[in-house]
């Protein structure tokens, strides 16, 4: 894509395109384990690579909300093609936290560059005169087989302990192993980035602690001033709030060809499929305009992770509650709902969406919030019976 940023309603117009294309090509990337060639394009060409990327390089530093609102228009068409388009552009939104001459670096092909993030600290980064030598592997990369670049995280030695760091690696500089074989998300081409003692130069590494704090280099926007738990929710929880709704479009389709529209069960079917729909829905919009706020309270950090992930299990509840009441013939090989029921389970092990850890951080708050400052709290252990 070529000219200046996508606005809002450009972004989600493109990514209606892009979805019509990647609908096309869902079934083959199923299978194939990856985006064809078309739908990377696609997603490209739609304007996610660019979205996170700063006004500098030639992006709009666009809004969390927006985000949203175009990967889960794309994720009506493809699930994996909306998880690639989230994570590049969280990806690209990584590189904002590089020093000056190493974003330089990484966009100085424009802000289409697409970038690859293996965000597990793995390998190792000995530091050497001038930089690091980086080696490592990296399993589940998303998009790994159409970006130009990555950003690899590594443990390196600072003051006697292991610090993780992030380096930017070129895609000549790194290799992709094949291993991504899994039941659901299986286009998103999640394989194995293989980096082989590298030379990685100073200016193109920054500590992971920037990143997770928002502490960026050269850029006010929110996109890069925002603490990553406020972002990273949103980013995962996105592409189910799409899949969510191709899975009602592709169950009433599947029922009224069926002859069972005229059903009053299937009816009250849909109808809660669609209202915990819209409901997850309010929940990451709710949560994507708290990233885009300049000072949201501690309250509202520690909730919006439990939101996401809230949102993203109703969402796989919907999925299981479709596929039950659409037969046997919805699992059949091929059919997009039960594609779409495995997608929404793949995601939904995110490591971002599960709430037990987000719910403990947010209920444990709430509780605080409510006892009496010379309260003393209720003992764990019950009483002894007398």
């Amino acid at each position: 894509m070529t000219g200046r940023p996508r606005s809002a309603t450009e972004l989600v117009s493109a990514a209606r395109d892009a979805a019509a294309v990647a609908a096309r090509h869902a079934e083959r990337a199923d299978a194939e384990r990856s985006l064809p060639g078309a739908v990377a394009e696609a997603v490209v060409d739609a304007g996610f690579a660019r979205h996170f990327v700063p006004a500098r390089h030639g992006g709009p530093a666009g809004s969390t909300s927006d985000l949203l609102s175009g990967v889960s228009a794309l994720a009506e068409g493809c699930t994996s093609a909306a998880w690639c388009a989230s994570v590049i552009a969280g990806a690209a939104r990584t590189g904002a936290f590089l020093p000056a001459e190493g974003q330089s670096d990484l966009w100085s092909k424009g802000p289409d560059t697409v970038v690859a993030g293996a965000l597990i600290p793995r390998g190792a980064a000995v530091p050497v005169p001038g930089g690091w030598r980086v080696t490592g592997a990296w399993p589940y990369t998303s998009a790994v087989g159409f970006s130009d670049w990555a950003l690899v995280c590594a443990p390196t030695p600072l003051d006697g302990a292991d610090v993780p760091w992030f380096f930017a690696v070129p895609r000549q500089d790194f290799r992709v192993v094949d291993s991504w074989n899994p039941v659901g998300m299986r286009g998103t081409g999640s394989n194995t980035l293989v980096v082989d003692d590298v030379f990685v130069p100073a200016h193109r590494g920054f500590a992971r602690e920037d990143m997770i704090t928002g502490r960026s280099v050269g850029s006010p926007a929110r996109c890069h001033t925002a603490p990553l738990r406020l972002l990273s929710g949103v980013l995962f929880g996105a592409p189910a709030l799409g899949a969510a709704r191709a899975a009602l479009r592709a169950w009433s389709e599947h029922t009224v060809s069926g002859g069972g529209a005229a059903n009053p069960a299937a009816a009250g079917v849909l109808a809660r499929a669609t209202i915990a729909t819209d409901a997850a829905a309010l929940l990451l919009e709710r949560t994507a305009r708290v990233a885009d706020a300049a000072a949201p309270s501690a309250l509202e950090q520690l909730r919006s992770p439990a939101d996401c992930a809230y949102a993203v299990e109703q969402l796989v509840d919907v999925a299981e509650r479709l596929l039950r009441t659409a037969g046997s013939s919805a699992q059949l090989a091929g059919h997009p709902l039960q594609r779409v029921w495995r997608d929404l389970h793949g995601l939904a092990g995110h490591v971002a969406l599960r709430f037990d850890p987000a719910g403990a951080g947010y209920g444990g708050r709430l509780l605080s919030d409510t006892t009496p400052p010379d309260a003393t709290p209720p003992s764990a252990t019950p009483p002894a019976p007398r």
